[in-house]
């Protein structure tokens, strides 16, 4: 059995809108189409891992925890004392998605507690969270997740509506 269940941004948000549909009383099985949503994202996102790896994990803790070397592959290698290449095939090996991949995730997660919250501006979020700009986030967030912030805003709200599991 792998050691590392990556979640991506979609199983994310699916599991987000199956707790907001739990709060809002389960109003036309929401919440059950939510969970059905989920448990097939999450089946169809499950990479092929190997055994843990102890530089995975170290560098996931350095992105989880914003350790300012967690910014980019070369200076979270040389504070891992490791090669660029071997944190980055690394990498890829256990989780199947890329350091970048997996450190721009882990900022579409933090977006997403952001907008759950009630973030009212986009602007504020991108620069918090290190994108170049709104729009750079705009880009990743769809990328990771299929919606816009402004979708995700709905998405997200007990009662809201759209397309997406």
């Amino acid at each position: 059995m792998p050691s590392t269940f990556y979640v991506d941004a979609r199983v994310d948000l699916a599991h987000r809108r199956v707790l907001v549909a739990g709060r809002t009383g389960d109003v036309a099985y929401a919440l059950t189409e939510s969970l059905v949503s989920l448990v097939a994202a999450a089946v169809e996102s499950r990479p092929e891992c190997s055994s843990g790896k102890p530089i995975v994990d170290a560098a996931r803790e350095a992105i989880a925890s914003g350790h300012s070397a967690a910014e980019g592959l070369l200076p979270l290698a040389e504070y891992l004392d490791v090669s660029p290449y071997q944190l980055s095939r690394a990498f890829t090996r256990e989780l199947g998605v890329s350091l970048t991949h997996y450190r721009n995730r882990v900022r579409v997660g933090a977006a997403l507690d952001r907008l759950e919250e009630g973030e009212p501006s986009l602007a504020v979020l991108a620069a918090d969270l290190g994108f170049a700009d709104q729009a750079h986030l705009t880009r990743t967030i769809r990328h990771h997740v299929g919606h816009t912030p402004t979708t995700l805003r709905r998405l997200l709200t007990p009662g809201g509506t759209a397309d997406a599991p």
